[in-house]
């Protein structure tokens, strides 16, 4: 039996279980706003609108992002935390994904939907060189000076990379100091890239399933206790 055939009753399964995903109220996901933190991966132009990393996909998810942040703001949540690429000429990364996101360009700031919320000016942004959010920069200190927090919410992009490697080490940094945490991802605030395995043939690129990747990874979030919801839905 080949591996597709193999697979069919796991991804019924899986697409079962992406479009049963709960709606958490504003309320259920931060009944303690004070205590509570957003943490975006890379809502940066390079990502979102141009360069050859930019995805229409993941485009989608700037207005869920920051209406979050705002219907968060409104209820009293304070700490937002931007993790942005921003690579250095020589990065080591260029050589596996191409050059993007050099820092200092247009391409690694934050989208301009973020920038214009009226407290973008109180966030704290954190700049990395690899998918990994918390290597060789100041993000650890970040979380150390805010033992406070018992509530994330993971957002961004893409799906399978940095906002993976974020939730989990959000999840797995908790169980290692034990630490009661709750790790959340709404769903609409998360997205991946596509490129078919037709189109790759004709470009120096992996194909790379979008929807099966972006279900798999959040489902694989899920398995590792993060809880993976369709979306936080603002007060009415």
């Amino acid at each position: 039996m080949s591996l597709a055939e193999n697979s069919k009753g796991f991804l019924d399964y899986l697409e079962q279980w992406l479009a049963a995903l709960p709606v958490l109220s504003l309320e259920e996901a931060l009944p303690e706003p004070e205590k509570s933190a957003i943490i975006t991966a890379d809502v940066i132009n390079g990502f979102l609108y141009e360069g050859p990393l930019a995805s229409p996909r993941v485009a989608k998810i700037d207005k869920p992002i920051t209406t979050l942040m705002q219907s968060a703001w409104d209820r009293g949540l304070r700490d937002i935390l931007l993790v942005q690429e921003g690579h250095g000429p020589d990065s080591m990364e260029f050589e596996a994904f191409g050059e993007h996101a050099v820092r200092g360009t247009y391409s690694a700031e934050a989208i301009d939907m973020i920038k214009n919320l009226p407290f973008y000016d109180q966030m704290t942004t954190v700049y990395k060189d690899s998918i990994h959010p918390a290597i060789n920069n100041g993000f650890d200190t970040w979380l150390e000076q805010r033992d406070y927090l018992h509530t994330m919410i993971a957002v961004g992009d893409v799906t399978d990379l940095c906002l993976y490697q974020l939730a989990t080490y959000l999840r797995f940094h908790a169980n290692a100091h034990r630490k009661q945490r709750r790790v959340i991802v709404p769903e609409n605030c998360v997205q991946t890239w596509h490129l078919s395995v037709e189109d790759a043939k004709n470009l120096p690129a992996m194909p790379h399933h979008g929807d099966m990747l972006h279900a798999t990874f959040l489902y694989h979030m899920a398995l590792n206790g993060i809880e993976v919801v369709k979306q936080i839905e603002p007060s009415k």
